[in-house]
């Protein structure tokens, strides 16, 4: 009788216990359904990022990649015969790519006045060329561009009725001057978009030994 009166639990602290499971399954339900959807973003970029760096060193593979995303992009427009304003932005934005792509990580103008400057003679100090724009960034912001561009080809609303070789020679004019104004600028700094290994400063000539 002593033992069964001493494991009877008071109704207060039962009371308090249950309140407390309650609170617990409540809380677990209401953050459950955001919990499981944070893990699966979470997940998703993770398995996307470790895809994109097993990419990482297989450049030409990637470039045949993403020239076969724009095929696809151009057959589809072609045979649909329309979305030209999209085409348009995405040439603006590949423009845009392509300047960053072409330009030095840090301005010249400013290097030069803050006391650097790029290799000018053979005899200075070699430095490879860093862009602003990494290769591998480049190459994942046109397949972006493209991938979104050949999704928004199957909502009318983004169909607007326009004359594209209007757009076309907008494009190519613009196209012409960006890069002139590019390639001036090149020229100006004396720098050039591609590295292909040390070229500045001579080969010491070998010495003969003296017998």
């Amino acid at each position: 009788m002593e033992s069964a009166a001493t494991a009877v639990v008071p109704p207060a602290a039962a009371a308090t216990t249950a309140t407390a499971t309650d609170d617990n399954l409540q809380s677990s339900d209401s953050s459950s359904p955001a919990d499981a959807v944070n893990r699966l973003i979470h997940a998703f970029s993770q398995r996307q990022q470790h895809l994109l760096d097993k990419t990482v060193p297989h450049v030409l593979y990637r470039w045949i990649a993403c020239l076969c995303v724009v095929l696809i992009y151009i057959v589809r427009v072609y045979f649909v015969e329309g979305f030209y304003i999209i085409t348009y932005a995405i040439g603006i934005y590949l423009l845009n790519l392509i300047i960053a792509f072409l330009s030095p990580q840090e301005d010249p103008e400013a290097s030069l006045t803050s006391g650097g400057s790029l290799p000018t003679r053979r005899s200075d100090e070699y430095r490879p060329f860093v862009r602003r724009l990494p290769e591998f960034k480049f190459w994942l912001s046109i397949i972006r561009a493209f991938i979104i561009g050949f999704m928004m080809t199957f909502f009318e609303v983004f169909d607007v009725p326009v004359f594209w070789p209007i757009l076309l020679f907008y494009w190519v004019m613009l196209f012409f001057l960006t890069m002139r104004k590019q390639i001036q600028h090149m020229i100006k700094y004396r720098y050039v978009p591609f590295s292909f290994g040390k070229k500045y400063g001579k080969k010491p000539a070998p010495t003969e030994s003296s017998e």
